[in-house]
């Protein structure tokens, strides 16, 4: 993924970059049925091994970590996946971040709770890399993934991605938010959070990345992002505090900056209680992409292999394109017709993601350099 800025439309017709479908942004499909939806099982979609199959079986349970529910519709592919196959998912600190998954794959090596597979953003997938912690292993869907959103050796492949868009409750505020600079505004004070610690979280990471771009920066230049938000600190409207779904409820955080299909989700969730309005910003569009990853050391090493066939296949990326992510395979699948209409039609205008920008393992390397060196002094004082 090099520093190209495309249009929306212009990434969809040619589908290159993985996920660029950009669907599922629309109102919430509650009555959309995976299984109606799919004409064959995720066996039949993703060429699963039978072998595999039943080698996961024998292994009878899966280890994962950092798995919200209601992110990326994960609640219903681990339901799903369960269903099928009968074997029992734990699900390790479902809000924790992409650095508490890496380090549970250090601290708990050899024992039987250590997380099989993680879903971890590219900079910690390269930090888990050259630490030398996970097995390569490659999906039956491997060749339908582009070659830039995947480890050529099959050591981590990336899965989905999301856009940082804005969450304001209208109760608190009255008028929501549209671009970066709306949120210096003095009627903010207090009142704007983050899904986490920059140096720690991918989805923070991505925040400070696109307002960068939205003010001078480059993907090669983070530092205007993290300028904005010690502006934003400076004018009293930084909230330290996560913006989860839970605090966003209770006004604890009553603007939030995440990835823009968990602001979609919440808002569903939330079905009006409070009401919410969720904006895609004028500028900044940083697309931000997670990986999978199998533990080197997994207890359940068959059974990670099994979960990891389902997320890619037709099934398992349909499951993502239904939480309002934008899957890896979405250019293959529409290229074959997969893509059931009533999520096709929820397809977002195409204004409303211009510019889509792509940062490389490089650029998010000396970024998160940057950002670890100057975070905690001009913004958080830790």
């Amino acid at each position: 993924m090099g520093t190209k800025q495309m249009d929306r439309r212009e990434l969809l017709k040619r589908g290159a970059l993985g996920g660029i479908g950009l669907a599922g942004l629309g109102t919430f499909i509650d009555s959309f049925d995976m299984a109606k939806a799919m004409a064959h099982s995720a066996d039949a979609a993703g060429g699963i091994d039978p072998m595999l199959v039943s080698a996961a079986k024998k292994d009878g349970h899966l280890n994962v970590i950092t798995l919200p529910r209601n992110w990326a519709n994960y609640g219903e592919l681990m339901d799903t996946f369960h269903s099928r196959y009968g074997i029992s998912i734990a699900d390790a600190i479902p809000d924790g971040s992409s650095a508490q998954e890496i380090q549970a794959i250090t601290n708990l090596k050899g024992q039987n709770r250590a997380p099989d597979a993680v879903d971890v953003s590219p900079a910690w997938a390269a930090k888990g890399t050259a630490q030398s912690l996970f097995m390569p292993y490659k999906v039956a869907t491997w060749a339908t993934i582009p070659s830039n959103m995947k480890e050529p050796t099959g050591l981590w492949t990336g899965d989905y991605y999301g856009v940082p868009a804005f969450l304001s409750v209208n109760s608190v505020v009255k008028h929501a938010p549209k671009d970066w600079a709306d949120l210096l505004s003095p009627t903010l004070r207090g009142k704007v959070a983050l899904g986490g610690d920059p140096r720690q979280a991918g989805e923070a990471f991505g925040a400070v990345f696109a307002a960068a771009l939205a003010n001078g920066g480059s993907l090669d230049n983070i530092e205007p992002g993290i300028e904005f938000f010690s502006k934003l600190k400076k004018a009293g409207n930084f909230n330290p505090t996560f913006a989860l779904n839970a605090n966003v409820a209770k006004g604890a955080t009553p603007v939030a900056i995440r990835w823009d299909y968990l602001l979609l989700a919440a808002r569903d969730v939330f079905n009006g209680n409070p009401a919410v309005t969720v904006t895609i910003p004028k500028s900044g569009h940083y697309a931000g992409y997670y990986c999978q990853a199998i533990n080197k050391s997994a207890p359940n090493p068959n059974a990670a292999k099994l979960w990891l066939e389902y997320l890619y296949s037709d099934e398992g990326q349909l499951g993502f394109l239904k939480g309002y992510t934008h899957p890896v395979r979405y250019p293959d699948l529409a290229k074959r017709g997969k893509i059931p209409a009533a999520l096709a039609a929820k397809l977002p205008a195409a204004d409303a993601y211009k510019n889509v920008s792509f940062a490389t393992a490089k650029q998010i390397a000396a970024a998160q350099t940057i950002l670890a060196a100057q975070w905690g002094p001009k913004v958080t004082g830790s």
